[in-house]
């Protein structure tokens, strides 16, 4: 359907300076992705389309006419039509496909609209007006992700519940699988869950420097600008007294988050303020670490009641052994939820975890058998190789 964009976008900010610093900080890929394709030959068209495409982040693939754009034209992710080529095209017969935008010069040239509908234009843009319109749309083109990874909160039903530890777990298990992993921490009181691996000495950035983080935020340049631990990106609070953050960070951040990886995990505190219930909303699925104790389940009926209203799949996770012979079947009928997995004790976790080695790094044990489990239900297309 041909639709119509003129009026600028409200101004944000899409990053703190650290990011513009690294816009090219993924890994580079053996096969080039597809560029967006811009289709003119007028000199001016082509140096506003080039000055947008520098501020979104990407290069494009310019060709003069409908016999050059020919052979980019069905693969690259945008094209962009001229005012000066559109009619070639027209000519050209070139195939029907999404994701062409024209460039009208004229907002009273009748003609344009007509123009469009027969080029298969889903959208006709005026220039400067739809500026901030297009650069998204080319950021967008050059994450050449389709869709959104999943997203996967965990919260304990109490303090030291273990949340924090099967966060990190399944966030190394499914790095393992060589999927494209980022941990969040979600709790600015936590301490940084950075020191689960050990790398609260390592460069990258941390919450604190995302707080003025609004609008859409450029996922190859937060993913390049993260520290790595053990094979996957970390977002982390650092030691510092926690500043005031708005859930429109916390949105852009998960945003740019689920568009440049598989897998997004956050470990969320059970008392949650308008970012926790921004994750929620967000969430794939929201697990419940509860140990199966009595006082544990009925802190954990609390915790519950207080989640269930902001996220669409809650389930259980129960931890064991009971001292008093409590059932994870009892804790979930307790608390009316599904019970999706049993923990197992591990010995010499919490050592581990002390030395800054973090959870289910091994890919051998209880709780890395049970995040390979999770993973298997959660994230289909995360199975681990036959």
């Amino acid at each position: 359907m041909l639709s119509t964009t003129g009026s600028p976008v409200a101004r944000r900010r899409i990053l703190v300076s650290r990011l513009a610093d690294v816009p090219n900080a993924m890994p580079a890929s053996s096969t080039p992705s597809p560029r967006p394709l811009l289709v003119t030959s007028d000199p001016d068209v082509l140096e506003d389309l080039l000055r947008l495409a520098a501020t979104a982040g990407t290069e494009l693939e310019v060709a003069t006419d409908a016999g050059a754009a020919r052979r980019a034209w069905e693969t690259a992710p945008l094209v962009v039509l001229g005012p000066d080529a559109a009619a070639g095209c027209r000519r050209a017969r070139l195939p029907r496909r999404r994701d062409v935008v024209l460039l009208g010069d004229d907002l009273d040239d009748g003609g344009v609209w007509q123009l469009g509908v027969e080029v298969g234009a889903e959208h006709v843009v005026f220039l400067p007006d739809a500026e901030r319109w297009l650069t998204d749309r080319l950021a967008d083109a050059a994450e050449t992700r389709t869709g959104a990874g999943a997203l996967v909160a965990v919260v304990g039903g109490r303090g030291g519940a273990g949340a924090t530890t099967l966060a990190c777990a399944l966030a190394v298990t499914a790095a393992r699988r060589t999927s494209s992993t980022l941990l969040i921490d979600g709790d600015p009181l936590g301490g940084g869950i950075d020191l689960v691996f050990g790398g609260e000495h390592d460069a990258g950035l941390r919450w604190p420097e995302l707080r003025a983080t609004s609008g859409r935020v450029p996922a190859a340049a937060l993913t390049g600008a993260l520290p790595r631990m053990s094979g996957l990106s970390v977002l982390s609070w650092d030691r510092g007294a926690p500043a005031p953050f708005s859930a429109d960070a916390v949105g852009a951040v998960l945003s740019a988050g689920r568009r440049a990886h598989d897998l997004v995990v956050v470990d969320l505190p059970r008392v949650l303020d308008d970012c926790g219930r921004a994750v929620l909303g967000a969430s794939t699925c929201v697990l419940l670490v509860v140990p199966t104790e009595v006082r544990a389940a009925a802190a954990a009926s609390t915790v519950a009641a207080t989640l269930a209203p902001h996220c669409r799949d809650l389930r259980l996770i129960t931890r064991g052994p009971s001292p008093s012979g409590l059932s994870g079947d009892q804790v979930a009928s307790a608390l009316g939820l599904r019970l999706f997995a049993q923990l197992r004790p591990e010995p010499g976790l919490e050592l581990s975890l002390e030395r800054g080695e973090p959870p289910a790094r091994r890919g051998r044990g209880p709780l890395s058998d049970a995040c390979g489990d999770l993973l298997d239900e959660l994230c289909p297309p995360l199975r681990r190789a036959a």
